[in-house]
């Protein structure tokens, strides 16, 4: 690349992760506030139950995804990766204003659930054509041999909204009464993401249309690839396996663990946000380093050492946190470990999963891998965590799941080539 070209990728990148910071914040924030909505939406029920259905509306927000993926990525291919990425700005925008202005059970009965639901599935759509669209987009403006490192932004990014709509959360429970707190401040969170709303659609009207999009869309010669004659079936097929490991771990680990901590070791709820808070910034972090290293030293050693850990680690880990005495530090420590554990992963993810896909039709493709496996396995991740647990008689009784999800992903991981060092096709 020449340094004028180097100059708008930094631009456009710069645009792209800003935006994408807020579209995570807005769709993550739920999931730290959900015990309040569980009371608020879903009163009259014991409160495992009114928990499992606060979860359940927010996997269904997941339930959109591929639908927003499959249609916005589409979009992405056809109409180009600018104009695909302000459409999702705008819907999930607009759904978090929604939640954070609705009313209660108690003032309109089964109309807020519905709506509520409603509203998720809204952010769900917006969702689901953000994350492959945005993959997309940074990775194709980075320069072939950082590809890793440019990658590791998007999900740097989808971390730092996460660790904004944790901190938030935090920095609310921290300040206000627990009264004040369901009274009122749970919607704080959701009305700030609407006001944050207009800044990234801003940001993303003023940058370019990727170069590998315009040669494409211009009919210019693009790299060969052995997976050229591959049904694209086949290609999101694979996207799908290799993304179980990174949604699972993402949405038990971060999203659940303050509702967990909180439940079975008995820490107040600011304690269970500040650590988890905590884990975010460290995973944050830790990305960038990890898609350098790919880089380096190629996506598979990094995917693959991810996956044995999440098949070795979580099981002594969470037996250990439920042994009695565990400290704030400790925990926080715990929470860290984690992050890192995720970070190779995540580091090393959006380029290898972008680099498995043509440039044609690699937004429609590669989304609507990602985001099935991520509506079936992640959103519903909280869910399906509770179940066990409640199932099995156990409180480590998620870590199961974890440990599956890595064995097959693993498997998967295993038999794709090695593609941090070829050309983009």
């Amino acid at each position: 690349m020449s340094s004028i070209d180097q100059t708008k990728s930094r631009k456009a990148v710069s645009a792209a992760v800003v935006g994408n910071v807020l579209e995570w914040y807005d769709f993550a924030v739920y999931a730290y506030v959900a015990s309040i909505i569980a009371r608020k939406f879903f009163p009259g029920q014991d409160e495992v139950a009114a928990l499992l259905s606060a979860f359940m509306a927010y996997g269904l927000g997941f339930l959109a995804r591929p639908l927003g993926g499959i249609i916005i990525g589409r979009m992405g291919d056809v109409s180009g990766r600018k104009n695909a990425l302000l459409l999702t700005m705008f819907l999930m925008a607009a759904g978090t204003v929604m939640i954070g202005l609705l009313p209660t059970y108690a003032s309109i009965g089964f109309w807020a659930p519905l709506l509520l639901v409603v509203a998720r599935l809204m952010q769900g759509f917006s969702a689901g054509g953000e994350w492959g669209g945005s993959t997309a987009y940074i990775v194709e403006w980075a320069p072939k041999d950082q590809r890793g490192f440019y990658g590791s932004f998007q999900q740097m990014s989808v971390v730092a909204g996460l660790l904004l709509g944790s901190g938030m959360a935090a920095l609310i429970t921290t300040f206000i009464t627990t009264q004040q707190m369901d009274d009122w401040g749970w919607r704080v969170p959701f009305l700030l993401g609407g006001i944050l709303g207009p800044v990234g659609l801003y940001m993303r009207r003023t940058i370019d249309e990727t170069p590998a999009y315009k040669a494409v869309s211009e009919g210019k010669p693009v790299a060969k690839s052995p997976d050229d004659d591959t049904s694209p079936w086949l290609l999101a097929g694979r996207a799908f396996g290799f993304t179980i490991v990174w949604t699972v771990c993402f949405y038990v680990l971060l999203n659940y663990m303050p509702t967990w901590t909180q439940r079975y070791m008995s820490i107040s709820a600011s304690a269970a946000l500040w650590a988890n808070t905590a884990g975010l910034l460290a995973l944050m972090l830790a990305i960038p380093v990890m898609g350098l290293l790919s880089d380096k030293f190629g996506r598979k050693p990094l995917l693959i050492a991810c996956c044995l850990c999440f098949v070795i680690v979580p099981y002594p880990i969470f037996t250990y946190l439920l042994s009695g005495g565990v400290s704030l530090p400790m925990l926080i420590l715990v929470q860290v470990v984690f992050a890192l554990m995720i970070s190779m992963f995540s580091g090393a993810g959006p380029a290898a999963i972008a680099e498995m896909f043509p440039t044609r039709n690699r937004s429609t493709w590669m989304t609507t891998g990602y985001a099935l496996a991520v509506a079936l396995f992640g959103g519903f991740a909280p869910f399906i965590s509770v179940w066990l647990i409640s199932t099995f008689g156990s409180p480590i009784a998620h870590t199961y799941y974890l440990i599956a999800a890595a064995i097959v992903s693993t498997i998967v991981i295993w038999q794709l080539r090695e593609t941090a060092f070829d050309d983009l096709q």
